[in-house]
């Protein structure tokens, strides 16, 4: 592959013209461990574009961001908050992961502390104690920040269906291309439409750096 290629692709269609070094080394490293073990490219697409979209575009390990307002809290979490727990909980980000995620992944309640403990970390955004379980990393779910092994987990879970149960190969094969259909790997339909644009301009830069 010339890298060279991927990024001046990548830049332009994805990043507006401009890419920072997080940016670059974190790409690099999923290109490399990706050239270990080499697969599907279009698996490899999409599995840059999963890290694109739950990174909000850093290409690196980084922790769920939970400073939500009252009006984020209802649009996000509408189940686990009245308008006036909402209000109550606006702005506190580790009151609103206890509550958001409690008995719930494997978590214990609100007051065990489970919810900010085991909050979404990683290229995937792992959240829940039995998730990090998977991934033997319970008992330091920081762990999940450290770039290799945020690339295994973002490599075991979509193409052993780790996440879900959902796996690569049912959408992408001989016989089959659904970009849309693969958001069930991580996460049903949610802004499905939207990842599968980055995953196609991603299949088009590895195909321009072949």
């Amino acid at each position: 592959m010339d890298h060279a290629k991927f990024f001046a692709a990548v830049r332009t269609s994805l990043f507006g013209g401009q890419l920072s070094t997080n940016q670059v080394k974190g790409m690099e490293a999923i290109l490399g461990a990706w050239q270990v073990r080499p697969f599907d490219n279009r698996w490899l697409a999409y599995m840059l574009a999963t890290a694109y979209h739950e990174t909000d575009n850093t290409m690196c390990a980084v922790v769920e961001n939970l400073n939500y307002s009252a009006s984020g809290l209802l649009a996000t979490f509408h189940k686990y908050f009245t308008a006036k727990q909402a209000a109550d909980y606006a702005r506190q980000p580790q009151r609103i992961a206890n509550r958001a995620y409690a008995n719930r992944m494997g978590n214990g309640s609100e007051a065990s502390g489970d919810g900010w403990r085991y909050r979404g970390r990683g290229l995937v955004q792992i959240t829940g104690h039995d998730n990090y379980l998977k991934y033997g990393i319970a008992a330091d779910p920081d762990m999940a920040l450290d770039p290799l092994k945020a690339i295994q987990i973002l490599f075991d879970g979509m193409i052993n269906g780790l996440f879900t149960g959902r796996r690569l190969d049912e959408y992408f094969s001989a016989t089959a291309t659904d970009w849309v259909g693969a958001r069930k790997i991580i996460n049903g339909r949610d802004r499905a439409v939207e990842i599968a644009g980055y995953a196609k301009k991603f299949a088009a830069a590895l195909e321009a750096a072949r």
